[in-house]
């Protein structure tokens, strides 16, 4: 797991607990899951189709992967630690 997000819909309706996932074949989102009775994860909230989902996951990992260049050219001006 390399995050943990919130979105939040037409500033009506929010979703935490979205996670970013570095898997095999590179990053995905996980929706946010609940344990259910028979011991499977259930997700709680999630896109009713792919068209929806993929467009929410093309917005949360592009935000990270600017988020990630933003820490990265910060570090850059600090230099190196004394």
């Amino acid at each position: 797991m390399k995050a943990v997000v919130s979105i939040t819909l037409d500033d009506e309706f929010v979703v935490h607990d979205i996670k970013v996932i570095e898997g095999e074949k590179g990053l995905f989102i996980a929706m946010p899951s609940r344990k259910a009775s028979d011991g499977e994860y259930r997700d709680i909230a999630h896109p009713i189709n792919s068209r929806t989902r993929t467009e929410i996951q093309t917005i949360i990992l592009n935000k990270y992967r600017e988020m990630l260049a933003q820490e990265e050219a910060e570090e850059e001006l600090e230099g190196p630690g004394i």
